[in-house]
Protein backbone atom coordinates (compact mmCIF):
# COMPACT_ATOMS: atom_id res chain seq x y z
CA UNK A 1 0.00 0.00 0.00
CA UNK A 2 1.47 3.54 -1.13
CA UNK A 3 1.13 5.69 2.32
CA UNK A 4 2.40 8.54 -0.04
CA UNK A 5 0.03 9.00 -3.05
CA UNK A 6 -0.73 11.13 -5.35
CA UNK A 7 -3.25 13.77 -4.36
CA UNK A 8 -5.06 12.90 -8.00
CA UNK A 9 -5.47 9.42 -6.34
CA UNK A 10 -7.61 11.06 -3.00
CA UNK A 11 -9.83 13.54 -4.32
CA UNK A 12 -11.40 16.69 -3.05
CA UNK A 13 -13.19 15.18 -0.32
CA UNK A 14 -10.52 13.16 1.22
CA UNK A 15 -8.03 16.54 0.49
CA UNK A 16 -10.93 19.15 2.54
CA UNK A 17 -11.11 16.04 5.34
CA UNK A 18 -7.12 16.11 5.76
CA UNK A 19 -7.64 20.03 5.93
CA UNK A 20 -10.05 19.57 8.51
CA UNK A 21 -8.34 16.90 10.77
CA UNK A 22 -5.11 18.81 10.38
CA UNK A 23 -6.82 21.91 11.49
CA UNK A 24 -8.74 20.55 14.50
CA UNK A 25 -5.55 18.86 15.36
CA UNK A 26 -2.95 21.72 16.04
CA UNK A 27 -5.97 24.41 16.68
CA UNK A 28 -8.92 22.83 18.27
CA UNK A 29 -10.93 24.71 16.25
CA UNK A 30 -12.81 23.34 13.43
CA UNK A 31 -13.92 24.63 9.90
CA UNK A 32 -17.09 26.04 9.25
CA UNK A 33 -19.01 23.75 6.45
CA UNK A 34 -21.26 26.30 4.26
CA UNK A 35 -21.75 28.58 1.67
CA UNK A 36 -19.85 30.98 2.71
CA UNK A 37 -17.81 32.16 5.74
CA UNK A 38 -18.81 33.86 8.84
CA UNK A 39 -17.11 36.28 11.17
CA UNK A 40 -18.51 37.66 14.68
CA UNK A 41 -18.58 41.73 14.95
CA UNK A 42 -17.80 41.95 18.75
CA UNK A 43 -19.65 44.65 19.95
CA UNK A 44 -16.32 47.51 20.30
CA UNK A 45 -15.96 46.36 16.93
CA UNK A 46 -19.08 47.88 15.30
CA UNK A 47 -17.70 51.19 13.99
CA UNK A 48 -15.27 49.80 12.93
CA UNK A 49 -14.21 48.98 8.82
CA UNK A 50 -13.67 45.35 7.74
CA UNK A 51 -10.09 45.30 6.01
CA UNK A 52 -9.07 42.58 3.48
CA UNK A 53 -6.32 41.77 1.43
CA UNK A 54 -5.91 38.86 -1.20
CA UNK A 55 -2.47 38.40 -2.45
CA UNK A 56 -1.77 35.25 -4.64
CA UNK A 57 1.17 32.74 -4.11
CA UNK A 58 2.10 31.02 -7.81
CA UNK A 59 4.85 28.24 -8.01
CA UNK A 60 6.25 29.36 -11.26
CA UNK A 61 7.34 33.30 -10.13
CA UNK A 62 7.10 33.06 -5.90
CA UNK A 63 8.81 29.18 -5.22
CA UNK A 64 12.35 28.92 -5.40
CA UNK A 65 12.87 25.04 -6.34
CA UNK A 66 14.48 24.72 -2.68
CA UNK A 67 12.03 25.74 -0.60
CA UNK A 68 10.13 22.90 1.09
CA UNK A 69 6.21 22.36 0.92
CA UNK A 70 6.26 23.49 4.62
CA UNK A 71 7.92 27.11 3.54
CA UNK A 72 5.21 27.18 0.47
CA UNK A 73 2.64 27.29 2.98
CA UNK A 74 4.16 29.64 5.49
CA UNK A 75 5.28 31.79 2.98
CA UNK A 76 1.49 32.38 1.41
CA UNK A 77 0.38 33.33 4.30
CA UNK A 78 2.69 35.88 5.61
CA UNK A 79 2.84 37.83 2.01
CA UNK A 80 -0.63 38.35 3.10
CA UNK A 81 -0.42 38.93 6.76
CA UNK A 82 2.06 41.79 6.02
CA UNK A 83 -0.29 43.91 3.84
CA UNK A 84 -2.25 44.41 6.87
CA UNK A 85 0.00 44.50 9.33
CA UNK A 86 1.54 47.49 7.58
CA UNK A 87 -1.56 49.66 7.43
CA UNK A 88 -2.24 48.90 11.22
CA UNK A 89 -4.37 46.12 11.02
CA UNK A 90 -4.12 43.04 13.53
CA UNK A 91 -5.13 39.96 11.36
CA UNK A 92 -8.19 38.38 12.49
CA UNK A 93 -9.14 35.56 10.07
CA UNK A 94 -7.79 33.68 6.74
CA UNK A 95 -9.78 31.77 3.84
CA UNK A 96 -7.73 29.99 1.60
CA UNK A 97 -7.85 28.82 -1.89
CA UNK A 98 -6.08 26.24 -2.87
CA UNK A 99 -4.68 24.79 -6.86
CA UNK A 100 -2.60 21.92 -6.71
CA UNK A 101 -1.81 19.40 -9.66
CA UNK A 102 -2.87 16.19 -8.77
CA UNK A 103 0.95 14.71 -8.69
CA UNK A 104 1.25 16.41 -5.60
CA UNK A 105 2.47 13.92 -3.03
CA UNK A 106 0.15 13.39 0.00
CA UNK A 107 2.86 14.17 2.20
CA UNK A 108 3.71 17.21 0.91
CA UNK A 109 -0.28 18.65 0.81
CA UNK A 110 -0.07 17.87 4.83
CA UNK A 111 3.12 19.55 4.78
CA UNK A 112 1.85 22.42 2.86
CA UNK A 113 -1.30 22.79 5.52
CA UNK A 114 0.67 22.42 8.18
CA UNK A 115 2.93 25.55 7.18
CA UNK A 116 -0.64 27.38 6.57
CA UNK A 117 -1.40 26.58 10.02
CA UNK A 118 1.51 27.07 12.28
CA UNK A 119 1.81 30.72 10.50
CA UNK A 120 -1.55 31.18 11.67
CA UNK A 121 -1.12 30.13 15.17
CA UNK A 122 2.12 32.52 15.01
CA UNK A 123 0.08 35.80 14.40
CA UNK A 124 -3.29 34.21 16.27
CA UNK A 125 -4.58 33.74 13.19
CA UNK A 126 -7.88 31.96 12.29
CA UNK A 127 -7.85 29.36 9.28
CA UNK A 128 -11.26 29.62 8.86
CA UNK A 129 -11.82 27.55 5.32
CA UNK A 130 -11.39 27.98 1.81
CA UNK A 131 -11.93 26.12 -1.72
CA UNK A 132 -9.53 23.28 -3.55
CA UNK A 133 -9.51 22.77 -7.13
CA UNK A 134 -7.05 20.94 -9.45
CA UNK A 135 -4.33 23.13 -11.87
CA UNK A 136 -1.33 22.56 -13.70
CA UNK A 137 0.73 24.53 -10.94
CA UNK A 138 0.79 25.37 -7.62
CA UNK A 139 -1.58 28.06 -6.50
CA UNK A 140 -2.65 29.59 -3.08
CA UNK A 141 -4.58 32.11 -3.15
CA UNK A 142 -5.26 33.22 0.52
CA UNK A 143 -8.32 36.15 1.66
CA UNK A 144 -7.27 37.70 5.17
CA UNK A 145 -9.22 40.35 7.29
CA UNK A 146 -8.88 42.26 10.33
CA UNK A 147 -10.16 45.36 11.66
CA UNK A 148 -9.58 48.71 12.13
CA UNK A 149 -11.53 52.57 12.84
CA UNK A 150 -10.61 54.10 9.72
CA UNK A 151 -8.83 57.64 10.98
CA UNK A 152 -5.77 54.65 12.81
CA UNK A 153 -4.96 53.01 9.02
CA UNK A 154 -2.15 54.00 7.40
CA UNK A 155 -3.19 54.03 3.79
CA UNK A 156 -0.80 54.82 1.37
CA UNK A 157 -2.03 58.40 0.37
CA UNK A 158 -1.15 60.86 2.74
CA UNK A 159 2.54 61.88 2.62
CA UNK A 160 3.73 65.30 2.16
CA UNK A 161 6.90 66.94 0.79
CA UNK A 162 9.43 67.09 3.64
CA UNK A 163 8.02 63.73 4.92
CA UNK A 164 10.66 61.30 6.13
CA UNK A 165 11.01 58.35 4.72
CA UNK A 166 11.40 55.21 7.26
CA UNK A 167 11.81 51.49 7.33
CA UNK A 168 11.52 48.66 9.68
CA UNK A 169 14.50 46.82 8.53
CA UNK A 170 17.45 47.44 5.88
CA UNK A 171 17.41 45.86 2.11
CA UNK A 172 19.27 43.28 0.71
CA UNK A 173 19.06 40.06 1.86
CA UNK A 174 16.20 39.01 -0.77
CA UNK A 175 18.24 39.93 -3.39
CA UNK A 176 21.06 37.99 -2.55
CA UNK A 177 18.91 35.04 -1.78
CA UNK A 178 17.24 35.13 -4.82
CA UNK A 179 20.89 35.23 -6.65
CA UNK A 180 22.10 32.50 -4.75
CA UNK A 181 18.64 30.07 -5.13
CA UNK A 182 17.84 31.23 -8.72
CA UNK A 183 21.02 32.03 -10.48
CA UNK A 184 23.60 30.15 -8.83
CA UNK A 185 21.54 26.75 -6.95
CA UNK A 186 23.21 27.81 -4.10
CA UNK A 187 22.25 26.41 -0.29
CA UNK A 188 23.37 26.91 3.12
CA UNK A 189 26.28 24.47 2.35
CA UNK A 190 27.49 26.15 -0.59
CA UNK A 191 27.13 29.80 0.42
CA UNK A 192 27.33 29.25 4.15
CA UNK A 193 28.24 32.98 4.98
CA UNK A 194 24.91 33.78 3.79
CA UNK A 195 22.39 32.28 5.57
CA UNK A 196 20.51 34.96 6.45
CA UNK A 197 20.23 36.23 2.71
CA UNK A 198 18.83 32.09 2.04
CA UNK A 199 16.66 31.81 4.75
CA UNK A 200 14.95 35.19 4.06
CA UNK A 201 13.83 34.04 0.83
CA UNK A 202 12.95 30.66 2.03
CA UNK A 203 11.37 31.82 5.57
CA UNK A 204 10.79 35.29 5.31
CA UNK A 205 9.93 36.95 8.73
CA UNK A 206 7.75 39.67 9.08
CA UNK A 207 10.09 42.85 10.91
CA UNK A 208 7.80 44.07 13.49
CA UNK A 209 5.28 45.72 15.54
CA UNK A 210 6.35 49.12 14.24
CA UNK A 211 3.33 49.42 12.18
CA UNK A 212 0.99 49.05 14.98
CA UNK A 213 2.70 51.51 17.42
CA UNK A 214 2.76 54.18 14.54
CA UNK A 215 -1.16 53.67 14.14
CA UNK A 216 -1.72 54.09 17.97
CA UNK A 217 -0.14 57.38 18.04
CA UNK A 218 -1.52 58.36 14.43
CA UNK A 219 1.96 59.42 13.60
CA UNK A 220 2.31 57.82 10.29
CA UNK A 221 1.40 59.60 6.93
CA UNK A 222 1.56 56.62 4.79
CA UNK A 223 2.68 52.86 4.76
CA UNK A 224 3.59 50.21 2.06
CA UNK A 225 5.07 47.03 2.37
CA UNK A 226 8.47 45.84 -0.04
CA UNK A 227 7.45 42.53 -1.23
CA UNK A 228 7.52 43.67 -4.61
CA UNK A 229 10.87 45.13 -3.74
CA UNK A 230 11.93 48.47 -3.15
CA UNK A 231 12.07 50.49 -6.33
CA UNK A 232 8.23 49.40 -7.04
CA UNK A 233 7.24 50.17 -3.71
CA UNK A 234 8.22 53.49 -4.52
CA UNK A 235 6.94 53.88 -7.56
CA UNK A 236 3.10 52.58 -5.80
CA UNK A 237 3.82 55.14 -3.32
CA UNK A 238 3.81 57.81 -5.75
CA UNK A 239 0.86 56.35 -8.06
CA UNK A 240 -1.14 57.27 -4.54
CA UNK A 241 0.59 60.40 -4.19
CA UNK A 242 0.76 62.23 -7.61
CA UNK A 243 3.15 65.25 -7.29
CA UNK A 244 5.69 63.60 -5.13
CA UNK A 245 8.65 61.29 -5.03
CA UNK A 246 11.42 59.95 -3.11
CA UNK A 247 15.17 61.05 -2.10
CA UNK A 248 16.47 57.83 -0.88
CA UNK A 249 20.01 57.94 1.10
CA UNK A 250 22.04 54.87 -0.46
CA UNK A 251 24.17 54.48 2.95
CA UNK A 252 23.95 52.24 6.08
CA UNK A 253 20.51 53.13 7.28
CA UNK A 254 19.14 51.51 4.22
CA UNK A 255 21.87 48.42 2.73
CA UNK A 256 21.98 45.29 5.32
CA UNK A 257 25.89 44.06 5.71
CA UNK A 258 25.20 41.12 3.93
CA UNK A 259 24.28 42.68 0.80
CA UNK A 260 27.29 45.38 0.77
CA UNK A 261 29.35 42.02 1.54
CA UNK A 262 27.93 39.87 -1.32
CA UNK A 263 28.10 42.38 -4.05
CA UNK A 264 31.96 43.28 -3.23
CA UNK A 265 32.80 39.46 -2.83
CA UNK A 266 30.81 38.52 -6.33
CA UNK A 267 30.59 41.37 -7.96
CA UNK A 268 27.09 41.53 -8.06
CA UNK A 269 25.50 45.61 -8.58
CA UNK A 270 24.91 46.74 -4.93
CA UNK A 271 21.99 48.92 -6.23
CA UNK A 272 20.37 45.82 -7.60
CA UNK A 273 20.42 44.06 -4.64
CA UNK A 274 19.01 46.83 -2.64
CA UNK A 275 15.94 47.94 -5.17
CA UNK A 276 15.27 44.82 -6.85
CA UNK A 277 15.53 41.69 -4.32
CA UNK A 278 11.80 42.06 -4.05
CA UNK A 279 9.61 39.80 -1.18
CA UNK A 280 11.36 41.37 1.95
CA UNK A 281 8.47 42.35 3.66
CA UNK A 282 9.92 45.09 4.95
CA UNK A 283 7.61 48.30 6.12
CA UNK A 284 7.89 51.36 4.64
CA UNK A 285 6.15 54.75 6.34
CA UNK A 286 6.56 58.26 5.97
CA UNK A 287 6.37 60.94 8.85
CA UNK A 288 5.88 64.70 9.42
CA UNK A 289 10.09 65.56 10.65
CA UNK A 290 8.23 67.06 13.37
CA UNK A 291 7.24 63.69 14.96
CA UNK A 292 10.29 61.71 13.84
CA UNK A 293 11.45 62.01 17.56
CA UNK A 294 7.99 60.64 19.01
CA UNK A 295 8.27 57.72 16.57
CA UNK A 296 11.33 56.71 17.13
CA UNK A 297 10.88 57.20 21.29
CA UNK A 298 7.71 55.03 21.33
CA UNK A 299 9.30 52.31 18.23
CA UNK A 300 12.16 51.84 20.77
CA UNK A 301 10.58 51.61 23.89
CA UNK A 302 8.36 48.69 22.50
CA UNK A 303 11.35 47.03 21.20
CA UNK A 304 11.21 48.03 17.91
CA UNK A 305 13.39 49.85 15.36
CA UNK A 306 12.92 52.18 12.15
CA UNK A 307 15.37 53.40 10.19
CA UNK A 308 15.35 56.80 7.81
CA UNK A 309 16.04 56.44 4.74
CA UNK A 310 15.04 59.26 2.79
CA UNK A 311 12.69 62.07 2.56
CA UNK A 312 9.61 62.84 0.29
CA UNK A 313 10.43 65.68 -2.56
CA UNK A 314 7.75 67.44 -4.85
CA UNK A 315 8.42 65.70 -8.11
CA UNK A 316 7.96 62.80 -9.10
CA UNK A 317 10.74 61.02 -9.63
CA UNK A 318 13.28 58.78 -7.08
CA UNK A 319 16.67 60.23 -6.95
CA UNK A 320 19.93 58.41 -4.99
CA UNK A 321 21.93 60.12 -2.70
CA UNK A 322 25.55 58.05 -2.70
CA UNK A 323 29.01 59.82 -1.45
CA UNK A 324 27.76 63.75 -2.58
CA UNK A 325 26.40 63.05 -5.99
CA UNK A 326 22.84 62.89 -6.87
CA UNK A 327 21.51 60.63 -9.50
CA UNK A 328 18.04 59.17 -10.57
CA UNK A 329 16.63 55.82 -10.04
CA UNK A 330 15.53 54.35 -13.12
CA UNK A 331 14.71 51.04 -12.31
CA UNK A 332 11.03 49.79 -11.85
CA UNK A 333 11.10 46.71 -9.96
CA UNK A 334 9.57 43.61 -10.85
CA UNK A 335 6.46 43.48 -12.82
CA UNK A 336 3.90 40.68 -13.63
CA UNK A 337 3.56 39.97 -17.58
CA UNK A 338 6.48 42.08 -18.51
Amino acid sequence: MNNNPQIGNLGEFRLIKLIEDLVSKKTGKELLRDDSFFFPLKDEELDNNLILNSDMLVSSTDIPPQMSSYQIGRKSVIMNISDLIVKGVKPKGIIISLGLPKEFKKDDFINLIVGIIDCCMNFNLDYIGGDINETKEIIINPTIFGFKTPSAVIFRKGMKTGDILIANNKFGLTGVGFDLLLNKNADLTVFPNYDRSIMSVLEPEIPGDEAYILSEHNLASSSIDSSDGLAKSLIDLMLSNPNYGFEIDFNENLIDPEALLYSQELNVPLQKLVFNGGEEFIHLFTINPKSFDAAQKEVNAKGGQIFKIGKVISEEKIYLLKENEKFELKSRGFEHFK
